[in-house]
């Protein structure tokens, strides 16, 4: 499953539930997949292209973990985090600086070096590298942490369109890439954005200028154009968009995108959950969101809010299903980013709750320690989740694969202002002492001292490391670990 790690978005927006009306070992090393034989000329064009591939480990991130384990004295933990470092992870090109990397991005290898690195990893089968695109105009409008580096002006989409998007596919498209499998995630929160956040002035403004709409339009179709790149747009995660309305409103919106594109929805290969966000693949205790406790509904629970869709296999489950409803093509994909919704440790529950009291039984049978869904920055009591793999056994055929599109250990975000050249600010939501109004006025749980969105947080890694679930096996091979 690819990838890597440059600097790259840190955090999710505030989420809102829209009322009625409202409209992803050795640095050296691809970490297998499963391995076919491949061909001199350029591959097909195929449905999964994680299923058969091997995964590109990137090595700016192999060396962050690095420097957390030369740091580290445990000697168990330091074998865990060794074990971590193999395994892929997604590249952030977050800012145009990112495309050409070096002193620019912090030192960081440039597109056509990840490229070239990947060839260099790839054996006898396909291999695939991640890539997150991320410099819409006016980014992450309900942002902080995560805003960007182009306005949301015509001249701001126009650098976008040369500056950004023409420069990556530039590289892509060159055919010495032709056997590598590029898998992209396209401009994580920003459509959904569009749909719930609509009373934030700059949301509204970047729904009504009509600008990011364009924007993604000008990335599908750019990189569709290139056989061997596979366009999965990003889909928030359940405890924003999984709400009914939600699901429907933004459904329709990114069916209307996609229908603008010059493939409609043919340049879509699917649609990527979870990304950079915390909320289990599974809550094994609550699997029922119209069980009865105490006379009501378990998704009637505070921490529920009545949203039905509880973690991400069930919320990507009925993704699949709303957009058939749509009109998409049934085998159109979901990747699932599990890199941090482990939440193992020693505050996992181990059984449902006995309580009769509807809170107190969620709260106790909850894998998700959050005090509140929103919370979303640097959180504290998080664990690194099942390391990445092509179609995940058990949960269906249009789950693509899981994946490490937030690599585990960057920072989601700051407290404090940092000097930066990158757009990114201080946002409350990373700040442990701040309440948190969008969040039920709960505490945010973030870790205190973070540095900026996307750059490497040792406190975090180890904690992540640490509260994995599935615990890190670190008599596994490389091979084993997929």
């Amino acid at each position: 499953m690819p990838s890597n790690s440059l600097p790259e978005q840190g955090r999710r927006p505030a989420w809102r539930r829209v009322v009625p009306g409202f409209v992803a070992l050795a640095m050296t090393a691809a970490v297998p997949m499963l391995a076919p034989a491949s061909s001199e000329a350029a591959p097909a064009h195929v449905d999964n292209p994680f299923e058969g591939a091997t995964s590109y480990v990137n090595p700016d991130y192999a060396e962050n973990v690095q420097a957390s384990i030369d740091q580290t004295q445990d000697a168990e933990l330091k074998a865990k985090m060794q074990q971590v470092k193999s395994y892929p992870t997604a590249v952030w090109l977050d800012r145009i600086a990112a495309i050409e990397g070096g002193e620019a991005n912090s030192g960081r290898l440039s597109l056509r070096e990840h490229l070239d690195e990947a060839l260099a990893q790839k054996g006898s089968g396909p291999i695939t590298a991640s890539f997150v695109i991320y410099d819409l105009p006016g980014r992450d409008c309900a942002a902080l942490a995560s805003n960007g580096e182009l306005p949301l002006t015509q001249q701001g989409l126009q650098r976008y369109k040369t500056d950004y998007i023409d420069a990556i596919t530039d590289v892509m498209d060159d055919p010495k890439y032709n056997d590598i499998r590029i898998t992209t995630v396209i401009e994580p929160d920003g459509l959904p954005n569009l749909v719930t956040n609509l009373d934030d002035p700059e949301c509204a403004e970047a729904k009504s200028s009509g600008i990011q709409v364009d924007a993604v339009q000008y990335a599908l179709n750019e990189l569709h154009d290139i056989s061997n790149v596979y366009t999965y747009m990003d889909f928030a995660h359940s405890g924003w968009l999984g709400w009914n309305n939600n699901l429907t409103q933004t459904v329709q919106l990114y069916t209307d995108v996609a229908q603008g594109t010059e493939a409609g929805f043919q340049s879509v290969d699917g649609f990527a959950t979870n990304t950079s966000n915390y909320t289990p693949t599974e809550e094994p205790f609550l699997t029922d969101p119209n069980a009865r406790v105490g006379g009501g509904q378990v998704r009637s629970g505070d921490f529920y809010e009545w949203n039905p869709n509880f973690d991400e296999s069930d919320f990507a489950r009925n993704l699949h299903d709303q957009l058939i409803s749509n009109g998409w093509p049934s085998d159109v994909g979901t990747i699932i980013d599990t890199g941090r919704n482990g939440w193992g440790g020693s505050e996992r529950p181990t059984q449902a709750s006995s309580s009769n009291d509807l809170n107190t039984y969620i709260e106790e049978s909850k894998v998700d320690r959050r005090a509140h869904r929103g919370l979303w920055c640097n959180v504290s009591g998080a664990g690194i989740g099942t390391p990445p793999q092509a179609s995940p056994s058990g949960y269906g055929s249009s789950i693509d694969a899981f994946v490490w599109t937030k690599p585990p250990g960057e920072s989601d975000g700051s407290s404090e202002e940092i000097p930066n050249d990158e757009g990114k600010h201080a946002d409350p939501m990373c700040d442990p002492d701040y309440v948190a109004p969008n969040a039920g006025n709960n505490p945010t749980g973030a870790l205190p001292n973070s540095p900026l969105a996307g750059h490497w947080f040792h406190e975090q890694f180890k904690m992540l490391v640490q509260n994995a679930h599935p615990e890190i096996n670190t008599a596994a091979s490389r091979q084993g670990a997929n």
